[in-house]
């Protein structure tokens, strides 16, 4: 065989491995990107609501943080609702550090239910005892994804 020949069946096998290496890189980022859900996979962008409440707890944690809130109805009894917060780092570059949310503390949300059926939900913009408001959701596809959660409806203590 000449060196020519040898140099592109080697020439070609490389081509081989690159074509290959690209195949697997591009099939592997859908399937990371899709892992994560989407705000419809999980809310309903046709449901706003509106909360004011007691903050129970506050889980920051990665993917999502998480405020537990004992919302009051119009009978008295207390429902606690759990709503989904962006990413701690997201929160604080959107300027909601840990010492802002406290258990005990009285704070508003403005954000959607869940299609799960309970007192589920997204929040999209906190509002703090001082008055300062904080968008707090961090999907795209969500529904005023800009920093405004819309013109949500007061919603009681029971989902």
């Amino acid at each position: 065989m000449s060196k020519s020949m040898k140099f592109r069946r080697l020439r070609g096998r490389a081509d081989l491995r690159l074509s290959a290496s690209i195949a697997c890189a591009v099939l592997a980022v859908p399937s990371v990107s899709l892992a994560h859900h989407a705000f419809a996979a999980e809310y309903d962008g046709d449901r706003p609501l509106e909360l004011q409440g007691v903050v129970q707890k506050v889980r920051w944690v990665n993917p999502h943080s998480w405020l537990y809130l004992d919302v009051t109805g119009p009978d008295g009894q207390v429902t606690t609702w759990q709503l989904e917060f962006g990413t701690p780092n997201a929160l604080a570059n959107a300027g909601l550090g840990k010492d802002d949310l406290k258990a005990g503390q009285r704070v508003a949300i403005k954000g959607f239910r869940s299609k799960t059926p309970g007192p589920f939900g997204y929040s999209s913009v906190l509002t703090l005892p001082d008055g300062r408001s904080v968008k707090t959701g961090g999907a795209g596809d969500a529904p005023g994804a800009t920093g405004t959660a819309g013109g949500g409806h007061p919603v009681g203590g029971n989902p």
